[in-house]
């Protein structure tokens, strides 16, 4: 594997704890938050798309045209400091300071590169598939990566929770990976054959730098 010069996250469940937000979906659907819970989780294990959770629970519920009228009522989609993951910042700390681009790039709204973009994160880039037009797993986002962060794939890693949405896309696009398994993806949907095509297998972020450092200290000209 060639020397790794940029690294991209994901960002619901690999830099940010979603838990507050889809609890907040919850009390906009007046439904109790652990019903909410339970459904997702349910859906997730089964291999369905999470949006189902609402037509389970509202038959008929959109949850794009949903976030209008939300944020019309006082409770938009956010993303604070306290939603960031205790690791998430002081990793994209670390491996800035390794000399290497440092990018998010997720499925999300378009709204989440603001809110990403005022909590002022370590990153050269933020992106989105709202933004850019293309979600994960289609191959046209990765390539899309590979062409903001100026660099071929083999130079890229990418970092998700994901083993279908992230670690296997990424992969097949000749990136590097690296699987956090946490989040309720991560832990229920596991495939040891996926999870093996990852170069970096971590639980926590804070383990991410040293292994990026050691790895790339391994070529010729690298520190």
């Amino acid at each position: 594997m060639p020397v790794i010069r940029a690294v991209f996250f994901d960002v619901g469940e690999c830099l940010v704890d979603e838990t507050a937000e889809w609890g907040r979906w919850a009390d906009w659907l007046g439904v109790p938050r652990h019903t909410f819970s339970a459904v997702f989780g349910a859906m997730i294990a089964r291999g369905r798309h999470f949006r189902e959770t609402f037509q389970v629970l509202r038959p008929g519920f959109d949850l794009e045209e949903a976030r209008a009228p939300r944020a019309a009522a006082g409770r938009p989609h956010h993303i604070g400091e306290s939603d960031l993951y205790p690791d998430a910042r002081p990793c994209l700390v670390a491996l800035r300071a390794l000399g290497l681009r440092v990018g998010i790039a997720a499925n999300q709204p378009a709204r989440t590169e603001q809110l990403l973009e005022a909590l002022q994160l370590p990153v050269d880039i933020i992106a989105t598939s709202a933004g850019w037009g293309v979600a994960k797993p289609a191959p046209e986002f990765f390539t899309r990566v590979a062409e903001v962060a100026a660099l071929p794939p083999a130079a890229i890693l990418y970092v998700g929770d994901r083993l279908d949405n992230d670690i296997l896309p990424a992969h097949r696009a000749g990136m590097a990976t690296a699987f956090i398994p946490r989040g309720p993806w991560g832990h229920l949907l596991r495939d040891p054959a996926i999870e093996e095509l990852a170069l970096f297998r971590l639980t926590t972020l804070t383990e991410l730098p040293d292994l990026v450092a050691r790895h790339n200290a391994g070529y010729p000209g690298q520190g």
